[in-house]
């Protein structure tokens, strides 16, 4: 091989992920992972589509604009393609050496919401940044599992011999708990635990430590449940929400009843009747309830197995590098499957009564501008970190290429 083509190719291995999409030159294997961006792609497209159709309603009666909703969401799918951008260029070495930097950050935000943020329904969870309004609890989310893979990489021995390594990222799960509990927002708080508990056994933590912190986990949910009258109600709506269809109860039973309507195979796009003003909060926290109406169960059905397609494919990225003996990328990309598995169940699980309602986003299909651009950075980095594997597998071959 002469020498200008040796460095072609050199230069094609090292940055062939950001010619990739436009590079006719055929390759033996792509740099990143194809079925994942496109599942996450269409998800984002399936998002802005209902999005449209369930909002429609409730901006023209609100601001008088059936499409206020929608140009938003296209502004924040704007913001999704500079931020992935953004991210994409950074290497995983630096998370992790900002990792600790970054939850400090985030940290001071959610103190400054306490005092200067904005209220919407009665939670103080905004900050807002001339016409943008940032939900830091969902800055939390990222920033906390980035956080985590950080710690389990330096004290990954400490964690598996002495419970002092375990409760140390405990007490700071516990210090944004009590933050988020101030907005208030149970939700997050939830999300936050059942990462930190998965995180920690795919550590190797000691069975004992493990069950300790389940054991207090599901005591104090109780206790938190208890001590709040609104959130007994939403525990008693739950259990039977028939009993106040006209209280308590109205929005799980119109989310139940536009399930009903959708049968099989749904009453079509745009048709739904719920979306009308009769169920709250359509177009976000119960989306999904639309998807049911006007797609039916083999809509809904395929929507699950997309979103359960980006949950499995985050774990299986996570046991890749774990057989390469990257332990921060496989710690990372575990907590984002894990945390983007269980939101998704959360909500799907709240809209359907299974489960009571905590006010947590359908990743990539609701709308809201602080959820859709975390989970964009959340996985463009599992992106990043499918693209360094892939690159670092690649190297031996190059570096076999003789003159």
């Amino acid at each position: 091989m002469a020498a200008n083509d040796r460095q072609i190719h050199r230069f094609g291995q090292r940055w062939s992920w950001p010619i990739a999409f436009g590079s006719s030159r055929p390759r033996t294997e792509p740099m990143y992972d194809r079925s994942l961006l496109c599942a996450v792609l269409c998800l984002i497209g399936f998002g802005f589509v209902m999005v449209m159709s369930a909002s429609m309603a409730e901006a023209e009666t609100l601001t008088g604009n059936p499409l206020h909703f929608v140009w938003r969401h296209l502004f924040y799918l704007l913001g999704c393609g500079v931020i992935a951008a953004v991210v994409l260029q950074l290497e995983m070495h630096r998370w992790q050496q900002l990792s600790p930097i970054i939850l400090m950050v985030v940290l001071f935000m959610l103190v400054a919401v306490l005092f200067v943020g904005t209220s919407v329904n009665g939670a103080t969870r905004w900050l807002s940044l001339g016409p943008i309004r940032i939900q830091v609890a969902e800055l939390a989310k990222f920033a906390f599992v980035v956080y985590m893979a950080g710690y389990l990489v330096r004290r990954h021995e400490e964690i598996r011999e002495h419970a002092k390594g375990f409760y140390k990222p405990i007490a700071v799960f516990l210090l944004f708990a009590f933050l988020l509990l101030m907005q208030p927002d149970l939700g997050t708080v939830v999300v936050l635990f059942v990462s930190t508990v998965g995180l920690l056994f795919l550590a190797g933590a000691r069975m004992f430590d493990f069950f300790v912190l389940i054991f207090g986990g599901i005591i104090s949910f109780i206790v938190l449940v208890m001590t709040a009258e609104y959130r007994m109600l939403r525990v008693m709506s739950f259990r039977d929400p028939w009993k106040d269809p006209f209280g308590s109860g109205y929005q799980l039973t119109q989310s139940l009843m536009a399930y009903g309507r959708g049968d099989w195979f749904g009453q079509g796009l745009g048709n739904s009747i719920q979306k009308l003003e009769y169920l709250p909060e359509a177009h976000t926290d119960f989306i999904f309830a639309v998807i049911g109406e006007e797609l039916g169960f083999v809509g809904i059905v395929i929507v699950l197995i997309v979103l359960m397609f980006v949950a499995l494919r985050a774990i299986r990225l996570g046991s890749l590098c774990l057989q390469m003996d990257k332990a921060f990328e496989s710690f990372l990309a575990y907590g984002i499957g894990i945390w983007f598995c269980f939101q998704t169940v959360v909500n799907i699980g709240a809209s359907i009564g299974m489960l009571p309602t905590k006010g947590l986003t359908l990743p990539f299909i609701s709308y809201g501008g602080s959820s859709l651009w975390v989970m964009t950075a959340a996985v463009t980095v599992l992106l990043r970190i499918d693209y360094e594997r892939r690159l670092q597998l690649a190297q031996p071959q190059s570096q076999g290429v003789t003159p």
